[in-house]
């Protein structure tokens, strides 16, 4: 029989045993923050989008050696969506049944985004996108967010710039050639360019499509030449870019202003691939190594991104694409900081009212997701000699003209000679 004495010194030990054995055990870490997405990572896009990757993974290690998110670390779940379009509801449906994870954003580009809407709908999730045109057009969404700087009504702001600058000129011109690519983006750019032209009482004297896969742009251009137009309006794919600025050039295209559209020519290996070709283009862009577009942050994202590019087979110079890459997880960072939650109501009802410092400036919402205020930049080619990358990562080769507050310097016109 044990005495009260010796059953109290056991309990103790056995409590202080106990509390050793607890003390002792790991502290089992908080589970991470997981965010989810499709990547083109074959097909394509596939270059662009391993870039957006590499910039992604950049901002997910910096904000986890600051500690991460509301305590836990952050980790990017992701699948490659093989820049096909039927694979998209697909991975955002295991992304959210089987991997649980707690935000979503958007892979790259219109044809990627769209897929993915009726998803976000219906589990009411706040989504951010990656470069789409117009998509919440045909949705209507009002937990979605696009970084595309394309502006409040992405149809046509989007070309707005385009439009401005050519009725500046002196004389004006009087009409227009309009081509694109038979594509969801190209349709898009190439709408909006259609009503800037009717509305300038530009004579519209081609209007023509092409299918994607076109390997031979000669003909194209050649019809576009018989029309004579003073302007030639392009909404294009990166191989098509390619091909419709190498037709013009070997034909001798005779117009006044020629671009656009073309998605492909802010790529540096596609710069540096047409080099002295882009002469004269005047072309949408998004960031370029202007003094006027140095915004804080900027210079060291792109250090930290150029170093991690290197002999990887993707854009080495970053400008483009990873950018916004890293601005649109820099404003989901934000937004969960700043509600300290991770609740899609509040975070959307946050990223609707606030302007968010990231590395491609300031960023500031429509009620439709777009941004605020266009800042869809049109850029000249100007100057180009050779086809070194070094040549395209210093100012004054792609010139910014629009918008006025961003601007770098000033057209030269027309393109038969600016080229």
């Amino acid at each position: 029989m044990i005495s009260l004495n010796k059953r109290g010194l056991l309990a103790g030990a056995a409590a202080l045993g106990a509390a050793a054995l607890l003390a002792a055990a790991p502290v089992k870490a908080a589970e991470p923050i997981k965010v989810g997405f499709s990547m083109a990572l074959t097909g394509g896009l596939a270059g662009a989008g391993k870039s957006a990757l590499i910039a992604m993974q950049i901002w997910e290690k910096d904000i986890n050696a600051a500690g991460g998110l509301l305590g836990r670390q952050v980790k990017l779940i992701y699948y490659d969506d093989q820049t096909n379009p039927a694979t998209v509801p697909g991975i955002y449906t295991k992304l959210l049944d089987v991997d649980k994870v707690d935000l979503v954003v958007s892979g790259y580009g219109t044809n990627l985004i769209a897929p993915a809407m009726p998803i976000m709908m219906q589990r009411n999730l706040t989504f951010i996108a990656l470069f789409g045109l117009a998509v919440n057009d045909k949705f209507n969404y009002d937990r979605y967010f696009q970084i595309l700087p394309a502006g409040p009504k992405p149809i046509t702001d989007w070309s707005r710039g385009f439009f401005e600058l050519a009725m500046e000129q002196d004389p004006k011109p009087k009409t227009i050639a309009l081509v694109g690519a038979d594509a969801e983006f190209a349709k898009n750019a190439v709408k909006g360019a259609r009503i800037h032209a009717k509305n300038y009482g530009l004579k519209i004297v081609y209007d023509g499509s092409y299918h994607p896969k076109t390997p031979d742009f000669t003909p194209i251009v050649r019809a576009i030449q018989a029309r004579n137009p003073d302007v030639v309006y392009v909404g294009s794919y990166p191989p098509d870019s390619v091909g419709m600025v190498k037709a013009a050039t070997e034909l001798g295209l005779k117009t006044k202003l020629f671009g656009g559209g073309m998605v492909g020519l802010q790529y540096a290996t596609i710069m540096t691939a047409l080099g002295p070709k882009l002469n004269g283009i005047v072309n949408y862009d998004f960031w370029v190594p202007e003094p006027t577009l140095n915004f804080e942050g900027v210079e060291a994202f792109l250090t930290k991104y150029q170093a991690a590019a290197k002999g990887k087979g993707v854009d080495p110079l970053g400008y483009y694409l990873p950018t916004y890459a890293h601005a649109y997880l820099e404003i989901l960072g934000q937004a969960v900081k700043a509600t300290n939650s991770l609740d899609h109501g509040k975070l959307a009802e946050h990223m609707r009212k606030t302007t968010y410092d990231t590395v491609v400036g300031k960023v500031k919402f429509a009620p439709n997701g777009e941004w605020a205020k266009t800042r869809t930049l049109m850029v000249q080619y100007q100057d180009i000699k050779d086809n070194k990358l070094d040549t395209f990562a210093k100012a004054g080769t792609r010139v910014v003209l629009y918008p006025k507050e961003w601007a770098s310097g000033k057209i030269r016109y027309p393109y038969t000679e600016a080229r």
